[in-house]
């Protein structure tokens, strides 16, 4: 995320694979997570940090225009998909024990995936309009009526799926960018909690990008 802002990239659609909770997501649909459920540990969410604190906004993880864009591609083509679904973000990079995604789907959770956090909070910290597009490709281990989970089942779905995914990408630079008004490329208006005197210059240095237009 911080190479492609430096790049000047103000949008990203993240593209993954990720398992069902829910009966009527099947393998094969297309899923617009917009909230998250972060079960990752260990891994790194923030830039921030090392004499700089920032609180930004992540009620609403994704962005409600680009994501309205995607949707919309979607209808176009004529894929079936499903909008405003919960994922679950877990650490892999095992899958999940059968006690674990049945806890996720008793939390109302929709999809299980390993990779969309740190991701969406990284483009938030970054001012970065984010979506997740997640290609459902198997019914996690819930479902005991399914094939166990395995890499061979996941591939298999998932490479049918590639050409939706392609066709969304194309889909999106025929109405780019999306119409409408967001906060996400602002987020760190009034995030910021360390006064500038106090940020150490390394730090400052470090975060210059972010943070360069609230410093002075």
């Amino acid at each position: 995320m911080y190479a492609m802002r430096q790049l000047g990239v103000r949008y990203v659609l993240s593209i993954s694979a990720v398992g069902s909770l829910r009966e009527d997501i099947r393998p094969g649909d297309l899923v617009l997570p917009t909230q998250f459920i972060d079960r990752t540990r260990g891994r790194k969410s923030t830039f921030f940090g090392q004499g700089a604190v920032a609180h930004v906004q992540f009620g609403d993880p994704v962005c409600p225009v680009f994501v309205g864009a995607v949707a919309e591609v979607l209808k176009e083509i004529g894929v079936r998909f499903h909008r405003d679904c919960t994922y679950v973000a877990m650490e892999g990079p095992a899958f999940s024990t059968r006690a674990e995604s049945n806890l996720y789907r008793s939390w109302g959770a929709d999809v299980i995936g390993m990779t969309s956090i740190p991701e969406a909070k990284l483009a938030r910290e970054a001012e970065i309009c984010y979506s997740t597009l997640a290609l459902s490709t198997d019914y996690d281990c819930w479902h005991q009526s399914e094939k166990t989970v395995s890499v061979d089942v996941v591939l298999e779905v998932l490479k049918k799926n590639i050409s939706h995914a392609k066709d969304t990408i194309v889909g999106l630079t025929k109405r780019f960018p999306p119409v409408g008004t967001c906060n996400c490329q602002h987020a760190l208006d009034g995030a910021l909690l360390t006064r500038k005197e106090h940020i150490p210059g390394e730090t400052r240095k470090r975060l210059n990008m972010l943070i360069g237009r609230l410093v002075g």
